[in-house]
Order: C-alpha cells, then sequence, then structure tokens
C-alpha cells in the first residue's frame, strides 16, 4: 500500500511538472475566443455606426434638403428628443414647428452634407447652409445622438462664413 501511494505521488508530481513546463493541450486557451470575440464586437460596433450615420443623412437630407420636415422628423426623432440648440425647445412636435416656420420663411434654404462621422451612437455632420443662392452661408457642425434608429439628442456650431479670409483655405 504505501508503494502504491508512492507511486501515485510520483505519478502525479512528474504529470504535473510536464503540464507546467510542457503547457497543457488539453487546457483551452482563452486568448483565440478573446481576440475573435475583440473582431465581433469592433465589426458589430462598425456596423451600428454605420447604420446609424444612414440614419442621420437620411433624416438630414430629408428635412433640409427636401423640406419634407413632419415625415422626416415622424420617422427618425425620438419622442423625448432633447436639443441643445437655444433656439429650438426639446421634442419631436416643437422641432417640427420651428423648422416648417423656417422653411416657409426661407423657402431656398439648403443644407448641404460636406462629411460625415460617425463613431459609435455619434453621428458628427459638418455642414454649409444657406438661407437663399445670395447668401456665403453658414458652416455648421451637427452632432446627433443616435438609440434603437431613433435620434435622442442633438448639438451644433455654427459659424458664419466671412467675405474674407486670412488664408487661402475654405471653410469645408
Amino acid at each position: 500500500m504505501k508503494n502504491n501511494k508512492q507511486n501515485n505521488r510520483i505519478f502525479a508530481t512528474s504529470l504535473l511538472v510536464s503540464l507546467i513546463l510542457g503547457g497543457c493541450s488539453f487546457i483551452p486557451s482563452r486568448k483565440p475566443v478573446l481576440a475573435e470575440n475583440a473582431i465581433l464586437a469592433t465589426d458589430l460596433q462598425q456596423q451600428r455606426a454605420e447604420h446609424n450615420k444612414a440614419v442621420v443623412v437620411d433624416f438630414y437630407q430629408g428635412v433640409f434638403l427636401k423640406h419634407q420636415v413632419s415625415s422626416y422628423a415622424d420617422q427618425y426623432l425620438a419622442e423625448k428628443y432633447i436639443q441643445h440648440n437655444p433656439h429650438v425647445q426639446d421634442g419631436k412636435a416643437p422641432f417640427i414647428n420651428y423648422f416648417k416656420a423656417y422653411f416657409q420663411q426661407n423657402p431656398e434654404a439648403q443644407n448641404q452634407i460636406k462629411r460625415v462621422i460617425a463613431s459609435g451612437d455619434l453621428v458628427a455632420l459638418h455642414v454649409h447652409s444657406i438661407q437663399s443662392q445670395a447668401d456665403r452661408g453658414k458652416a455648421i457642425v451637427d452632432i446627433f445622438r443616435v438609440e434603437n434608429g431613433k435620434i435622442v439628442e442633438h448639438w451644433d456650431v455654427i459659424q458664419a462664413i466671412p467675405e474674407q479670409s486670412a488664408n487661402a483655405n475654405s471653410m469645408f
């Protein structure tokens, strides 16, 4: 019996040493699983950002080029839409009311998207906005937050395009 216990200890010790020194082929490695999950997560994030980008671009073109405020707002704005522009109240209905009145007063107004950047739930547009063909316009950066295919929040930064510039670069 004593010999049997000793043989078992020797066997267990040698097995443990060989596993430590030689690695263990039957213990699954987590690295490939983690790498695969990271790739899947990155792909999912990219797909979500691309979807959010498509939502915002379609909304923006529908409202600011086609002037179809109600139909595009109904399709894309959340009921509890949060607005950070100090001239427009929170909510879908105030957005619709504000821009319907704006386009009635400025029927030639157009906002042309120059650049689109999307990351996660945020989409940023770099835009040239004019009220008429005679207007130099404004450079705008609009930032939208999207949840579940709906625009839930908006910020903007607006800068008038000056007649003269200290450099030869366009604002776009």
